[in-house]
């Protein structure tokens, strides 16, 4: 698979025009109910695209009300057969966003959404005369340890080399993976971190930002046929640093409790040894392997030549960063829809 890992020689990227290039297009978004799907479905429409958002069978009508403006179709992405006849219906269109995900990232749940649910859409896009893929991938497939990054490393290469137009998109740490903590910090308790807090940093961003990146993927040469590390305004920050911040808006002195990686490490042999024999612990222990690769891997970008992870290496877009989030949390402006992949 030959890429460019970045289209950028700076590290921050120019909020980009939201006008199209190339004016409207029919866009299909796949995983449109997901937090960052529905702000994908909005920053699509806000650039006057037509977007079909294909929906599970069973989605909820209050997820769907959040895509209006969308045409939504129900489909099943894991049946592709559902997914032609249901979501794409045989009709042409120009381009795909795909914001598909496991929900757990356990390794069924992996290979069957990161994977074969990405082919099958694939498969139809290209019977429907899609000329353009954008995917959202994930940072840390740059360092593959678990069964979701090579669930998804292994359908980037298949997008590469399908011969579509391709930007691959690997954001860093979302917002809503780094505020559970908020409301225990909230409740006078400490802000947990694993060592001393400074293991490992991150540029978050938003969902909105990213989503403006994604969208704009289909107007900027720049990216096409590139995999594409981007990341939040901003310095890189620490655990460490978010809890400062966060005890700072709440006027009080910071409090810490450790948390030693020892013990993930314990947890993750325990329960490896005994999903051994009983099938439903080896999925915890697929959980426990995920907890302790958040908590002492960065999400940035990874130096192939030294291993080590580039805080300035990595770009950053957007205007909203992960502690104004914090601020309007604490105000009761926002509320955060804690991933399965939030270590606390």
């Amino acid at each position: 698979m030959t890429v460019s890992p970045t289209r950028h020689d700076a590290a921050d990227v120019q909020p980009r025009d939201a006008t199209p290039l190339d004016g409207a297009r029919r866009v299909v978004v796949l995983g449109a109910t997901g937090t960052i799907g529905r702000a994908t479905v909005r920053a699509l429409l806000g650039r006057g695209h037509e977007v079909v958002a294909i929906v599970r069978p069973r989605a909820t009508g209050d997820a769907t009300r959040s895509l209006g403006g969308a045409q939504v179709r129900q489909a099943d992405v894991t049946d592709p057969a559902s997914l032609a006849r249901d979501g794409f219906r045989g009709e042409r269109f120009d381009a795909v966003v795909s914001c598909l995900a496991s929900r757990t990232g356990a390794p069924d749940d992996a290979w069957a959404i990161d994977h074969r649910a990405q082919r099958h859409a694939l498969q139809a896009a290209q019977a429907a005369g899609v000329g353009h893929f954008v995917l959202l991938s994930a940072i840390c497939v740059q360092k593959p340890l678990l069964a979701f990054q090579h669930a998804k490393l292994a359908f980037e290469r298949e997008l590469v080399d399908s011969g579509l137009r391709y930007s691959i998109v690997r954001p860093t740490a979302f917002f809503k993976s780094l505020s559970g903590q908020v409301e225990r910090v909230r409740r006078g308790k400490p802000f947990l971190v694993f060592g001393d807090g400074t293991l490992t940093a991150c540029k978050p961003i938003a969902d909105e930002d990213l989503a403006d990146y994604l969208a704009g993927c289909l107007d900027d040469p720049a990216s096409f046929d590139r995999v594409l590390p981007i990341g939040g305004p901003g310095p890189a920050i620490t655990p460490r640093e978010q809890g400062e911040a966060l005890f700072a808006l709440l006027g009080r002195p910071p409090r810490f409790k450790p948390v030693p990686v020892a013990l993930l490490d314990a947890i993750v042999g325990v329960l490896g040894t005994a999903g051994r024999v009983v099938p439903a612990l080896a999925a915890k222990a697929e959980f426990a392997r995920i907890g302790r690769y958040y908590a002492t891997e960065s999400m940035l970008v990874l130096d192939p030549a030294t291993g080590r992870y580039d805080a300035d290496a990595t770009p950053s877009t957007g205007t909203r960063t992960l502690f104004d989030h914090y601020a309007a949390l604490l105000r009761g402006e926002a509320t955060t829809e804690l991933g399965d992949h939030a270590v606390f």
